[in-house]
């Protein structure tokens, strides 16, 4: 019994171990404030304006999941559900491309020792491993996550879900609002289970809304808390100033705290200026 006991042990050590993998960001600082990256086994959720940067972030991480792993990576590939269009092949093979280039700038030699490697950091390869759903109405998003469970038992190296955005379809077309927060919460579930039971990575971006209390406006996430309280992490994008910055404003287990970000040709890096510091919220 009690080398059974500690197989057993050891068995939920490595388990743990396993769900602390996670995707980078491209952006060091917005890493830190993430605990390293996007964490498997957990839902994620995006918000922000539009333009600050949303849909960027989401195909960065079905690029950079499919890092190698001897480069630091998953070596695992994407699921990219749109809902609003905005995926664009031409803007994710710019940054495949981009993450190559840092690739290689980081691995000068293994690069040039292994010819497999060498097929894996091609723009093409990338872009073959984004399984992409384009949705065109809450029906179809409803329909194509009840079949994530069944594509993700046949396609085990999917390491994370972007659905870009979530509610989308859910405010335009959706009239019962008491019906509509029973599906989402149902939908939110099901999320929630997929992300453990594939070990893989579930991000969510979300529209922001204005939202009157108290005698002034301010931004809130789509939908609210009747859906967002069912992440595991909530991460808000908005400007200051000029400049884009991400908070982590909901984490079981870090501290809420902003970190600057760019959107570049290349993707998702750190923002320039090196007068910025790493805001922690207390």
């Amino acid at each position: 019994m009690g080398e059974q006991s500690g197989a057993q042990n050891a068995w939920d050590m490595l388990s743990d171990e396993q769900s602390q993998k996670h995707t980078t960001t491209g952006s060091g600082d917005l890493n830190d404030i993430l605990g390293g990256g996007i964490h498997c086994k957990e839902v994620t959720e995006i918000g922000g304006v539009p333009g600050v940067g949303k849909t960027q972030l989401g195909i960065q991480l079905a690029i950079n999941v499919q890092i190698p792993v001897e480069y630091g990576g998953l070596g695992g590939k994407a699921v990219y559900i749109d809902t609003e269009g905005s995926f664009m092949v031409e803007r994710v093979y710019q940054i495949a491309e981009g993450c190559i280039r840092d690739i290689l700038e980081h691995f000068p030699q293994s690069h040039e020792k292994s010819s497999s490697g060498q097929k894996q950091l091609q723009p093409e390869h990338f872009l073959a491993d984004i399984y992409y759903f384009r949705i065109c109405s809450y029906t179809e998003q409803i329909a194509v996550i009840n079949y994530l469970e069944k594509f993700l038992g046949e396609h085990k190296d999917v390491r994370i879900v972007v659905i870009d955005s979530v509610t989308f379809h859910f405010r335009q077309d959706f009239e019962d609002l008491a019906l509509r927060t029973r599906v989402l919460s149902g939908l939110s579930l099901k999320l929630m289970k997929i992300a453990k039971t594939y070990n893989l990575a579930v991000v969510l971006l979300n529209q922001v809304t204005t939202k009157f209390t108290e005698g002034s406006f301010q931004l809130t996430l789509a939908l609210g808390d009747s859906w967002s309280h069912s992440c595991t992490n909530r991460v808000i994008l908005y400007w200051n100033g000029n400049e884009r910055y991400a908070c982590l404003d909901k984490s079981p287990s870090l501290p809420v705290a902003s970190a600057p970000y760019a959107v570049t040709g290349k993707g998702i890096r750190d923002a320039v200026s090196s007068n910025h510091k790493r805001a922690r919220v207390t």
